[in-house]
C-alpha cells in the first residue's frame, strides 16, 4: 500500500498550491490513500470549515487531521460528528466530539489513521503514549496504521516513534510547518519522520506574513499574524506499507520555487 501524506495546509495559499500539485503527485505516484493535515486550512490559517473539508474530499483527499487549532472556527461543532474521515487528535479529554481514528476502505485494503498531539509546550492533554496503547489495544488485528503526532518538540516525536516501532506503520509529525531531513524506518518496520512540513507560502514565516513577525520579535509588542501571499510550497511525504502493516519505503517530497519539481 503507498500512502501519500501532506503537510499542514495554510490558508487559502495551501489550498491553492495543493489544488495546483495533486493532480501530477496522483499521476507521477500513484498513491492508494491521500491524508492531509488541515486544522490550517481555513483563509486566516486557523481551523477548518464545513466547506473546505468538502472541498479537500472532492478533490480525492482521504482522510484529513487536525491538531491544536481543531476547534479555532466555531462552525466544527455542527460538523465534526458528520465526518468520520476527518479526526481530531484522540488525546483530547473524555467527551470532546469527532472522531479520532478513521478507518479508511481503499482498494489495496483498509488503512488506520490515528490522531494524537503532543503536550511540550501545547495544551496539557492526556497522554499521547498511553492513549496510543487504548487505541491499538482496542483496534486488534488490523492492516497498516499511519500515526499523525502534531507535536512542538522532536524529542517527544522521536521518542513516541520508538514507543510504537514495530506496533504502528508509520508515525509522521505535523505542527512546526518545517519539514525535517531525518526520514528512517526503524528495526520493527515503522516510518518516522518528524516533520512532513507545510503547504502554503513559501516567503513567510512558518505560512505567515514575515513582516509582522519580525516586528513581534523586535518590539515584544502584541501583533495579529496574517498568512503571508505570493510563491507557495507544498511539502509531503510518499510511504509504502508491506501487507503485514510494516513500511518498506519512506521518501519526502518538497515543491517550490527553488525546487520545482521532483522525479
Amino acid at each position: 500500500m503507498r500512502v501519500l501524506m501532506i503537510g499542514d495546509i495554510m490558508g487559502e495559499v495551501g489550498r491553492s498550491a495543493l489544488s495546483t500539485y495533486l493532480p501530477r503527485l496522483k499521476r507521477t505516484h500513484q498513491p492508494d490513500a491521500i491524508i492531509v493535515n488541515g486544522e490550517n486550512a481555513a483563509d486566516d490559517g486557523r481551523g477548518i470549515t464545513r466547506g473546505i473539508a468538502r472541498e479537500f474530499f472532492g478533490a480525492g483527499i482521504d482522510g484529513i487531521t487536525l491538531g491544536n487549532h481543531t476547534w479555532d472556527k466555531r462552525e466544527i461543532f455542527d460538523f465534526i460528528d458528520d465526518e468520520p474521515r476527518m479526526i481530531r487528535p484522540a488525546n483530547y479529554p473524555e467527551g470532546a466530539p469527532g472522531a479520532s481514528v478513521a478507518k479508511l476502505s481503499l482498494s489495496r485494503g483498509e488503512l488506520t489513521v490515528i490522531s494524537l498531539m503532543g503536550r511540550t509546550f501545547l495544551a496539557n492533554l492526556d497522554c499521547p503514549f498511553r492513549k496510543a496503547d487504548e487505541i491499538l489495544k482496542s483496534l486488534g488485528k488490523t492492516g497498516p496504521i499511519l500515526v499523525d503526532f502534531h507535536a512542538e518538540t522532536t524529542s517527544e516525536k522521536q521518542a513516541l516513534s520508538w514507543y510504537l516501532d514495530g506496533r504502528v506503520s508509520a508515525v509522521i509529525g505535523t505542527h512546526t510547518h518545517v519539514q525535517t531531513a531525518d526520514e528512517r524506518i526503524l528495526p520493527g518496520g515503522t516510518a518516522f519522520l518528524s516533520d512532513v512540513g507545510m503547504t502554503g507560502p513559501y516567503d513567510s514565516v512558518l505560512g505567515m506574513e514575515r513582516e509582522i513577525v519580525i516586528k513581534r520579535f523586535l518590539t515584544q509588542l502584541p501583533v495579529r499574524f496574517e498568512v503571508a501571499e505570493g510563491r507557495v510550497q507544498l511539502n509531503g511525504v510518499l510511504l509504502d506499507f508491506d501487507s503485514s502493516g510494516k513500511a518498506r519505503g519512506i521518501k519526502r517530497i518538497r515543491i517550490d520555487d527553488d525546487q520545482p519539481w521532483f522525479e
